[in-house]
């Protein structure tokens, strides 16, 4: 699997890693056996840097990578957790508890360091927090070898500027922000680019918007937006391609983004996934279907404290009311 730089790191990262919140059930029950089939065959592919946090499963995705990874060897992949959101609504980055987030997680995962942490989904809380306490705790166990490279993620590309107009950072990590539908994450790129910071990318599909599975009933997507992608997921099946092909060869094509996660719990869909990744994008159905999604291109929601959001969220919501 081709792989790309990741900022001033020094590491490179397979251009699709393996997303591990399906391990923690949170979007349907899991077979465990398969579960823990899905991470090896996504390292045998080369997926090999392997992302999660407390938040999937509440736990239970560290947990679950900890069996995993047994007796694979440490050196061979990259693991990345985060920490700071532990439930819908409860959200602690006190200095404290980084130190015990980050021992939890070592003993969940049964290592003894882990390659990246990130501040999970800041555009909950008042980010001002971030900057001068979690991610200064955050350096000292860097110091102390328990972490190789600190981060942060979340959805609106503000949080992104606010805290690296504060301090600096390794990485970043941004959701539904670079798909067929959504692309602003590549107008933030010049700037994060600029600061040495490495990118990931997570979500193509954008919680399945762009793909021809039903809609979680959590989904903010507006009617507009829920008719326009189901004319391009129309269109892709008369041309006899997947939308969610399409889609994920879309977000790993920008080579200014080292890596696009995504993950299941079935290990079909992760040998699927590499698949698609290895098959030529078709040109003409991209202009196609980027033609059809043009009404509602760069459309976002609100996602945490309105303060911490990007403005003008929602903008095509009115129109497809």
């Amino acid at each position: 699997m081709d792989r790309r730089p990741l900022g001033n790191t020094g590491l490179t990262l397979p251009v699709l890693s393996f997303g591990a919140s399906s391990l923690g059930a949170e979007f349907r029950n899991v077979d465990l056996t398969e579960a823990m089939r899905a991470v090896r065959v996504a390292l045998d592919l080369g997926m090999d840097f392997i992302d999660t946090s407390p938040f999937y499963g509440r736990g239970m995705s560290e947990v679950l990578l900890g069996v995993a990874l047994q007796g694979v060897p440490r050196d061979s992949y990259l693991l990345g957790t985060k920490l700071g959101r532990y439930s819908g609504t409860r959200f602690d980055f006190s200095a404290a508890r980084v130190i015990e987030s980050v021992e939890v997680s070592l003993e969940r995962m049964k290592t003894d360091h882990l390659d990246f942490v990130l501040c999970h989904d800041i555009e909950f809380v008042d980010m001002k927090q971030i900057v001068e306490e979690t991610i200064p705790q955050l350096r000292v166990l860097q110091k102390k070898g328990m972490v190789r490279f600190v981060g942060v993620s979340g959805y609106p590309m503000n949080i992104f500027r606010y805290v690296l107009d504060r301090t600096d950072l390794d990485v970043v990590l941004s959701y539904n922000h670079y798909t067929l539908q959504n692309t602003m994450l590549a107008d933030l790129v010049p700037y994060l680019k600029g600061k040495g910071v490495g990118v990931m990318n997570a979500a193509p599909f954008s919680a399945r918007l762009l793909t021809n599975a039903t809609l979680p009933a959590w989904h903010k997507a507006t009617p507009l937006v829920r008719t326009t992608a189901k004319l391009a997921a129309e269109h892709c099946a008369k041309r006899g391609v997947d939308i969610a092909q399409l889609a994920l060869q879309f977000s790993i094509a920008n080579p200014d983004l080292a890596t696009c996660v995504v993950g299941s719990a079935n290990p079909a869909n992760v040998q699927k996934w590499a698949d698609w990744a290895a098959t030529p994008i078709d040109p003409a159905l991209l202009a196609e279907v980027r033609e059809i999604l043009r009404p509602i291109h760069d459309w976002f929601y609100v996602e945490g404290r309105a303060e911490n959001n990007d403005p003008g969220a929602g903008g095509v919501e009115a129109a497809g009311s």
